[in-house]
C-alpha cells in the first residue's frame, strides 16, 4: 500500500514566486503598512479567491474602515490550500478562514480545532470544472456535445481514440492536471467527483462507494492521464496558461481560474455528470477579533466586494449584483451549468479519497542527478541532502529511484530500487555525498536518460531531477545539443531543473526542462527544501490529510 499515513499535512513553503500558496499581503501597492491604532485582523483564504482577495483587501483598507470604538480595521491576507490550512491554522493567530467548503472546517475540527465552527458565511461561488484549451475541447465536440469526467479518464487511457479525436494536432497523449488531494480542495473534489460520476450518484458517496470496483478502475483510468499534481489551484491555472497545449491538454480548476488565467483560450467544460461547487465560507475565528471580521466580511458581502468578485469570475452571493463580463460566453461561460451539484462530502470521505489516490495513481520511476562537484562544498550540499532525503521520505512504496551523484565523473548510487524496500538505504547513500571534483552535468543527464529508458514499465511515470549549481566542465560524451535533448525526450521522462545559485546554467537548465514538459526552478540554499517539497507533490507524494 503506498499511503504513509500522517494526521497532519506536509506544509508546503512559496518558493520562487512560481506558486502562491501562502504569501502575506498588506493590501497593494503604496499600502505602508496599518494605520497607528488599527485593528489587524489576519485572514487566511483559498488561492483561488487571491487574484479578488489581493484587490477587494487593498480596497478596504484604503478606506479605512473603523469599527464600533472608532479604531480602523486593516485586514492582512494568507491564500493558502484547504488541506495546508488544516495543519496551519492550530494554535495559529487568524481571524477568518475562507476555505472551498464547509467540509475543511469539519476536518479541522475532527482533528481538535473546533475554533471556527459556528461562524460561516459564503462569500462567493464556482463550480468545479475541467479547464480545457478552446481548440481542443472544439475538437472533442465542444460546445454542441457535453463532456463529463469519464471521457476524460478514457482518452488519459486511450491514446488512439485522442489521435482520432485530436487528428495529432495536439500532442501524442491526452495530458490531465489536477491539485494534490491531500494539499487541495480541488484535488480532492476531483477524486470525489470521478467516485460520484462512477456511481452515477448526485448525494454524497460513502466510504464504501470508494472501495467499489468500477470506481476504482474510473479513477486509475483518470489518474493514468495525470502529468502533473499542482498543489495549488491558482498555481495550477497560471502554470497551465504560460504553457502551451502539449504541456496540459487540460486541467481541473474552478471556473473562476478558468476565467482568470484563460483569456479566452481556456474554457471551462462542466461535467455532464455533475461537479461540485464551491461556496468558500468565511468562518470567524471564536478566539479572534469578531466585531472586526465581521466587518471586513460584510465588504466583502457588499456590492463593492461582490462587484469585484465577477470582475475576477467569481459568482457573487449578493443577488443586487448584477453579473456580466468575463462570467460570459467570451470565456465560454454557462451560468445555467452546472446542471447536476453534487452534495458535500463528509470528512470520512475526505479521508478514505486520500487512500483512494495513492492507490490509483501511477508509481513514479525517478532518476535523481546529484551535483557533487567542489563547488557544493559547505552549506550547499548540506542543504541539498536534507531536501532530498525529504523528498525520498515522501515517496510511495511502490515508486521506483535511482540515483546518479556527478561531479568529475557520473557515478551510479543506486539503481531502481523499490523506495518500500530500501528507502532507509537510499536515504544513508545521499546522507554519505561528497563533494569533489569538477562537473560532467551532460553526461549525467546523459546517463540519467538511458537509465530511464532501461528502467521503464507501463504503469510508472518516468521523472528525472537534475540539480546543478554551475555549468558543465568536463563531460565529453555528451554536450548540450539535439542529442541530448533527445536522449531525454526518448526516456518519456519529465524532466524538473534545478540551478542551484547563481553561477548554473539557467538557460540550458531550464530550454532542457521545457523540452520535456517539466518545470525549471531558481534556487538557492533558503528555497532548496521548499522546491523538492514542491516536486514531491507534482509527484504525488505523501502528504496528504490521512486517518
Amino acid at each position: 500500500m503506498k499511503l504513509r499515513n500522517f494526521r497532519g499535512i506536509f506544509v508546503l513553503l512559496t518558493f520562487l514566486g512560481l506558486v502562491t500558496i501562502a504569501c502575506g499581503l498588506s493590501g497593494g501597492d503604496g499600502d505602508s503598512g496599518p494605520p497607528r491604532n488599527a485593528v489587524v485582523i489576519n485572514v487566511m483564504a483559498n488561492t483561488s479567491l487571491t487574484p479578488w482577495l489581493e484587490t477587494a483587501v487593498a480596497n478596504f483598507n484604503a478606506a479605512k474602515t473603523e469599527n464600533a470604538a472608532g479604531d480602523p480595521v486593516y485586514v492582512q491576507l494568507t491564500s493558502t490550500e484547504a488541506g495546508q490550512a488544516v495543519s496551519d491554522l492550530p494554535g495559529g493567530s487568524y481571524d477568518m478562514w475562507i476555505p472551498d467548503e464547509q467540509v475543511w472546517v469539519n476536518v479541522l475540527a475532527d482533528q481538535g480545532d473546533n475554533d471556527f465552527q459556528g461562524d460561516c458565511v459564503s462569500v462567493a461561488q464556482s463550480p468545479l470544472v475541467i479547464g480545457m484549451w478552446r481548440d481542443v475541447a472544439e475538437a472533442l465536440g465542444w460546445p454542441g456535445l457535453q463532456l463529463g469526467w469519464l471521457d476524460m479518464g478514457s482518452l488519459a487511457a486511450d491514446p488512439a481514440a485522442w489521435d482520432y479525436y485530436s487528428g495529432g494536432d495536439f500532442g501524442e497523449s491526452f495530458r490531465l492536471g489536477h491539485t494534490h488531494p491531500g494539499l487541495s480542495g480541488t484535488g480532492t473534489s476531483t477524486l470525489l467527483a470521478l467516485v460520484q460520476a462512477a456511481q452515477s450518484k448526485t448525494n454524497a458517496v460513502s466510504t464504501a462507494d470508494i472501495d467499489q470496483p468500477i470506481v476504482q478502475a474510473s479513477v486509475g483510468a483518470f489518474e493514468g492521464g495525470v502529468a502533473w499534481f499542482s498543489n495549488s489551484s491558482d498555481a495550477l491555472g497560471a502554470t497551465m496558461s504560460s504553457r502551451d497545449i502539449s504541456y496540459l491538454s487540460a486541467a481541473v480548476m474552478y471556473e473562476a481560474t478558468v476565467v482568470h488565467y484563460g483569456n479566452g483560450r481556456i474554457v471551462p467544460i462542466y461535467p455532464l455528470e455533475g461537479t461540485f461547487m464551491a461556496d468558500f465560507p468565511a468562518c470567524i475565528s471564536q478566539s479572534g477579533d469578531g466585531e472586526a471580521a465581521r466587518i471586513f466580511r460584510d465588504y466583502l458581502l457588499g456590492e463593492e466586494g461582490q462587484g469585484t468578485a465577477v470582475t475576477y469570475g467569481l459568482r457573487p452571493v449578493n443577488n443586487n449584483v448584477s453579473v456580466g463580463f468575463p462570467l460570459d460566453s467570451s470565456n465560454g461561460i454557462d451560468l445555467e451549468q452546472p446542471a447536476i451539484v453534487f452534495n458535500n462530502p463528509s470528512v470520512e470521505t475526505i479521508y478514505a479519497v486520500q487512500e483512494l489516490w495513492q492507490s490509483a495513481r501511477k508509481d513514479v520511476n525517478l532518476v535523481m542527478l546529484l551535483d557533487t562537484s567542489g563547488s557544493m562544498r559547505g552549506d550547499k550540499i548540506d542543504n541539498m541532502k536534507a531536501a532530498a532525503v525529504q523528498f525520498v521520505e515522501n515517496m510511495g512504496d511502490d515508486d521506483y529511484i535511482s540515483l546518479i551523484a556527478f561531479s568529475t565523473e557520473p557515478q551510479l548510487i543506486v539503481s531502481h530500487v523499490r523506495i518500500g524496500d530500501t528507502r532507509a538505504k537510499v536515504i544513508n547513500e545521499i546522507s554519505n555525498l561528497r563533494a569533489t571534483g569538477d562537473t560532467t552535468l551532460f553526461d549525467a543527464i546523459g546517463d540519467g536518460a538511458q537509465l530511464a529508458s532501461e528502467t521503464t514499465r507501463v504503469d510508472t511515470a518516468n521523472a528525472l531531477v537534475v540539480l546543478t549549481d554551475g555549468e558543465d566542465t568536463r563531460s565529453y560524451r555528451y554536450r548540450f545539443d539535439q542529442t541530448l535533448i533527445d536522449a531525454v525526450l526518448n526516456s518519456q521522462a519529465t524532466v524538473f531543473t534545478i540551478a542551484y545559485g547563481s553561477d548554473a546554467d539557467e538557460g540550458t537548465l531550464s530550454a532542457i526542462a521545457s523540452e520535456a514538459n517539466g518545470n525549471f526552478y531558481l534556487g538557492d540554499e533558503a528555497s532548496i527544501e521548499a522546491i523538492y517539497e514542491e516536486m514531491s507533490a507534482a509527484f504525488g507524494g505523501s502528504a496528504g490529510v490521512g486517518r
